[in-house]
């Protein structure tokens, strides 16, 4: 079996193990996710993770309001600017 056809094959990493009855159509549909994102134009990926980064920042945004109820909306942006900086130090980001 060729190295290419591994990875096509290969469930995704998990810490532990998951024991499900649904578990194989769970790895299918994975399988799935990922050779349909293979197969994406660049273009679309860019714009997909632009997407997916604002998608995060609005769910952290709405975690800092509620963190912070008696924020403005300024002071809550800050906030995200500081953690979207620590998660570059970290390497996170």
């Amino acid at each position: 079996m060729s190295a290419d056809k591994r990875r096509e094959t290969a469930a995704p990493h998990r810490a532990t193990e998951f024991k499900s009855e649904f578990q194989p159509l769970i790895d299918e549909l994975y399988r799935e996710e990922v050779l349909e994102a293979r197969q994406m134009p660049l273009e679309e990926k860019l714009l997909l993770g632009e997407r997916l980064f604002r998608w995060a920042c609005e769910i952290t945004l709405a975690g800092i309001r509620n963190e912070k109820p008696g924020a403005s909306e300024a002071e809550c942006q800050g906030i995200l600017r500081e953690r979207i900086a620590l998660g570059r130090r970290l390497g996170t980001l």
